[in-house]
């Protein structure tokens, strides 16, 4: 589909005012006071991330300027002009933001101090803390001495410290201190004074103390500012055959270590010639986003801002519900085997997928186990279950995704575990990336072997079950059960494709499949039946399924579209996309499952899906839709998407402007979706 203006919204720009959204819960005075400084540290990690990978990549592009237009329909030096544009405009917005929640704190009796705003009595308290626990930790480095500017780490906050000389005659000494937010919490908690609250950031600790650091100089002042560097996180495979893949990918972290700078942050308080300086050393240009920000930077530390102050600045903690089929203490697999179950996170727990595997790993007639993994938690039970099972005797093929981005070390520690405990371990498909979410429990039952299957829309991590909100399907039925055997038998034999009627698979059919249920649709509304589309993504962003949906809308299909984060369709516009309309949710869970739903002339069809709608889900991925035959669950799925399409408290609209305005609906009532969704999940246990 050759691009035209106002047809597609560019992938980037639709990150930004994603990440945008992220911001305005920040900024909105409903969500606990706490968590908006929380908020705060995602919008800031999200955008490092969309730095390390987006920006750097247009950043690579751009040295092949004309060929790279062609490709992309769009000049990228302006791309990044545009880019940097934004960042600098929602990096203005932050701190007036963070500076607006400091205040807030203070009402609050929270006091976040610096350096110059201490007592007699705290500053004992620090000196001390310093001393004991930061010292010890700081290597500064010298830079009038050094041969060579040091080398600055991705992800690290540093301070260049000025010692300065009042007279002109006295030359100036510049130093170079990393804030070991690695080995310390960048917030220390200061002792209370009744109700009020204290605490200071770990790089104004430092700032106190300079003093202690710098005894063997001379020095008439000393100042110090807050700089980071964000390096291309691209992961660069060489060509040698005689390397494994391990061996290619373990090099591969190791060099993207030292990736090429791709935007330099500072404090806009920092002297030009000190600025000058840096930026002469890490070679970085005035065109390679520097961005001037406030005193302090890696605000994504603040994901982990303590708890302080009355428990309502908080999130109340929400309990998963344990799933009604699930709450008596008995055989998982015999509840699998009689019904099609489906578990919904956070609101239900992940816990029963550990007890699963868990049983399984122990049941003398499992034979064996086959899961895909990409990425799983740092303390996984999952592998632990899997690991559990070897010991009992069973064959366990794990599938491991190597190239899981920044997940990379985890994945390979994770391999050699189940390795070492005698799993067949298979890293992924070359050329593709493995991002299916199925297990398959092969259980010997009268003579015959019975699969049970697990086809989900998140990955096996019990962490990010807690914030993350997605589904598994659990089923024996043999029309979804035969065909994950053979994505298994492909993933272990690469010639051997196979093929599905089911499930819709990426890159084989999913593609396909999906444009002719479109078509249905259209051919449905073309003959004024009844048609219409609802789809739940993280991402919509593949052009011909975009023309797709445009003409589908053009023949009448009503489509709704709940996409959390990058969606470079337009909706609402006349005579090309009147039909369709487009919300984000953004809130207090990560919005990351994916449904698609089919009126199909009344014989609707539900699936789940581990894939956005995007070219490299579509081609360049192994990813999987499944089916959702049970009526109950197909029920299920149609509250909760009914619920989430009412939300008129987070839900933003998607249009052409991306200004992310608050969805407004008819309902007098408020409704917040995911308050609702847990709720209704409550009362269902009861």
């Amino acid at each position: 589909m050759k691009k035209q203006k106002g047809i597609l919204i560019n992938r980037e720009l639709s990150w930004l005012s994603f990440n945008d959204r992220v911001l305005q819960e920040a900024e909105d005075v409903s969500v606990p006071l706490i968590e908006r400084l929380k908020f705060l540290g995602i919008f800031s990690n999200n955008r490092d991330e969309f730095f390390r990978v987006r920006v750097a990549t247009l950043t690579r592009i751009v040295k092949h300027q004309k060929k790279a237009e062609e490709l992309m329909g769009e000049n990228p030096v302006r791309l990044l002009n545009n880019i940097q544009k934004t960042v600098i405009e929602q990096q203005i917005k932050f701190e007036k933001i963070y500076q607006t929640l400091r205040s807030e704190l203070e009402k609050n009796n929270i006091f976040i101090l610096n350096e110059r705003q201490l007592t007699l009595e705290k500053g004992v308290f620090i000196k001390n803390f310093f001393r004991e626990k930061v010292l010890p930790s700081l290597f500064p480095i010298m830079l009038d001495n050094a041969s060579k500017f040091p080398y600055l780490k991705d992800k690290s906050g540093y301070l260049i410290i000025k010692l300065g000389k009042k007279l002109k005659e006295k030359k100036n000494k510049y130093a170079l201190i990393e804030v070991p937010t690695d080995v310390l919490s960048r917030f220390v908690v200061l002792p209370k004074e009744k109700e009020k609250n204290f605490i200071m950031l770990l790089d104004d600790v430092i700032r106190y103390c300079l003093e202690d650091v710098f005894t063997n100089f001379e020095h008439d002042y000393i100042t110090a500012y807050n700089i980071k560097l964000t390096r291309d996180a691209e992961i660069d495979m060489d060509n040698d055959l005689s390397k494994s893949f391990v061996e290619k990918i373990t090099k591969g972290l190791k060099d993207r270590k030292k990736g090429q700078p791709v935007r330099l942050v500072y404090d806009s308080e920092i002297t030009p010639e000190v600025l000058s300086f840096i930026m002469k050393q890490i070679k970085l240009g005035k065109e390679e986003n520097p961005i001037p920000g406030g005193r302090y930077h890696n605000f994504k530390d603040f994901i982990k801002f303590p708890n302080v102050g009355p428990p309502e600045l908080s999130y109340k903690k929400t309990v998963p519900h344990k799933h009604p089929d699930f709450k008596d203490q008995t055989s998982l697999l015999k509840i699998i085997k009689k019904k099609d179950v489906l578990l919904t996170y956070p609101y239900q727990s992940f816990d029963h997928l550990i007890d699963l595997l868990r049983e399984a790993s122990i049941d003398p007639k499992v034979i064996s186990i086959k899961i895909t993994l990409y990425r799983v938690a740092q303390n996984s039970n999952i592998v632990k279950a899997l690991i559990n099972a070897l010991k009992n005797g069973k064959i366990v093929v794990a599938v491991i995704e190597l190239q899981a981005r920044f997940d990379e070390e985890s994945n390979i520690y994770w391999a050699n575990k189940l390795q070492e405990e005698g799993a067949k371990v298979i890293y992924g498909v070359p050329g593709l990336k493995v991002h299916t979410k199925l297990f398959l429990i092969s259980r010997k039952e009268g003579g015959e072997l019975c699969n049970y299957a697990h086809v989900g829309t998140g990955n096996f991590n019990g962490d990010t079950a807690k914030v993350y909100t997605d589904h598994s399907l659990l089923t024996t039925d043999k029309r979804i059960t035969d065909e994950a055997e053979k994505l298994f038998t492909f993933y272990t034999d690469n010639l051997k494709i196979g093929t599905y009627k089911h499930l819709l698979v990426s890159p084989f059919t999913m593609r396909k499949q999906l444009t002719q249920l479109l078509n249905k649709e259209i051919q449905n509304a073309r003959k004024n039946i009844p048609a219409a589309v609802t789809l739940k993504l993280n991402n919509l962003v593949d052009p011909e399924v975009i023309k797709k949906l445009y003409e589908a809308s053009s023949e009448g299909v009503k489509i709704k579209l709940i996409v959390r984060g990058i969606c470079s369709l337009v909706a609402g516009v006349k005579g090309l996309s009147d039909n369709i309309e487009a919300i984000s949710i953004v809130d207090k869970f990560l919005e990351h499952s994916r449904v698609f739903i089919f009126y199909n002339g009344g014989d609707q069809k539900y699936f789940i899906s581990s894939a956005d709608w995007m070219a490299r889900n579509f081609d360049h991925r192994s990813e999987v839709a499944v089916p959702i035959y049970d009526i109950s669950i197909q029920q299920q799925l149609k509250k909760i998407m009914d619920i989430l399409w009412a939300d008129n408290t987070k839900a933003r609209v998607l249009g052409s402007l991306q200004n992310n305005e608050y969805r407004k609906t008819e309902s007098k009532n408020k409704v917040r979706a995911q308050e609702e969704i847990y709720n209704s999940f409550r009362l269902k246990k009861n």
